[in-house]
């Protein structure tokens, strides 16, 4: 038997992404990827996709290597808050509260057994928009203005890790989360991981980090609506002499039809559809995918290229 659902977690709320190259990120992000800046504090830019409620779901800041500086969700109220944060703490990997920032009220920040951090709020900022952002559908929050890609909103995440079966502990202790899908080696070795805290079939992923590191970036993904906005972004990425490294292509794992480029400080960034799947079912067992199977490839036989299993956030020096 599965264990029963808990939603105390809403959502993903936001990342925020270091960058070595903080204009040129900026620039990547807001005229090819398609975002729009909502407010700027300290190093930082706070950015967000079209249909995003809240301030922000992508904090960009600039910092002297790349990576995930912490990853964010927001509880589903503030009692749910504060049940988490007894969880965490009980796991012992809890940093302790922090004031927020422009994006959300305060939050508890907490670790991963690799290194990663992560923080959970309730009180959030919703987005208001300018004259210039104003949708003409009441809605939705911001109005679609087409540009570069033009993403919707943050989808998901995924995680680099050197146990992932200790970060799925992690995950399913912290955030109550469910796995939905996960590859299971022929040694037995958990390899990866796909992890949801509500009906959407993930918010984030962790797979095996093959360099040995540890607390590493793999990419963000944020959603369009169908196939055809993938091969648009593919046209604009050329067009702007962005590094496309796979894609479009369709996942066996979670489905979702998908391409990967590198923003310019080298962050591995996704755009993908985002009506995949939703996971309905409340007594759902996890999908387990054989090491066969994975080397089989992508959905349509397509095998993965190598870097997708090398290239991560901050670079780290390759085996010799």
């Amino acid at each position: 038997m599965s264990a029963e659902p808990c939603y105390d977690v809403a959502h993903l709320g936001h990342i925020e992404l270091f960058t070595d190259k903080p204009d040129e990120s900026l620039d990547f992000f807001v005229r090819v990827y398609g975002l729009t800046e909502s407010g700027r504090e300290g190093d930082s830019v706070y950015l967000r996709g079209f249909d995003d409620y809240e301030f922000h779901s992508l904090k960009l800041t600039a910092w002297h290597t790349t990576g995930l500086g912490h990853a964010s969700y927001r509880a589903a109220s503030e009692a749910a808050l504060h049940r988490r944060v007894a969880a965490i703490e009980k796991l012992g990997c809890g940093l302790g509260w922090t004031d927020g920032d422009l994006g959300h009220g305060r939050s508890f920040r907490f670790r991963s057994p690799d290194g990663h951090i992560f923080e959970l709020y309730y009180d959030t900022v919703k987005y208001k928009a300018p004259d210039a952002e104003k949708p003409a559908l009441k809605n939705i929050a911001q109005r679609y203005h087409g540009r570069g890609a033009a993403v919707r909103r943050i989808d998901h995440f995924n995680l680099l890790a050197s146990d992932v079966a200790a970060m799925r502990d992690f995950f399913t202790g912290a955030l109550g989360s469910r796995v939905t899908e996960q590859i299971v080696l022929d040694s037995g070795r958990l390899a990866g991981c796909w992890f949801t805290v509500n009906n959407k079939s993930y918010d984030v992923a962790v797979t095996e980090d093959h360099a040995g590191a540890k607390g590493r970036f793999h990419h963000v993904t944020y959603a369009c609506d169908q196939r055809d906005d993938i091969l648009r972004a593919a046209d604009v990425f050329l067009e702007n002499g962005v590094f496309i490294e796979q894609g479009p292509h369709k996942h066996a794992i979670q489905g979702t039809f998908f391409l990967y480029v590198y923003e310019p400080a080298g962050n591995r960034v996704e755009v993908a559809n985002a009506g995949a799947r939703l996971i309905l079912q409340p007594d759902w067992e996890p999908i387990t995918w054989t090491e066969t199977e994975r080397k089989k490839g992508q959905a349509w036989g397509l095998k993965t290229i190598p870097s997708f299993h090398t290239h991560g956030t901050p670079p780290v020096e390759e085996k010799g």
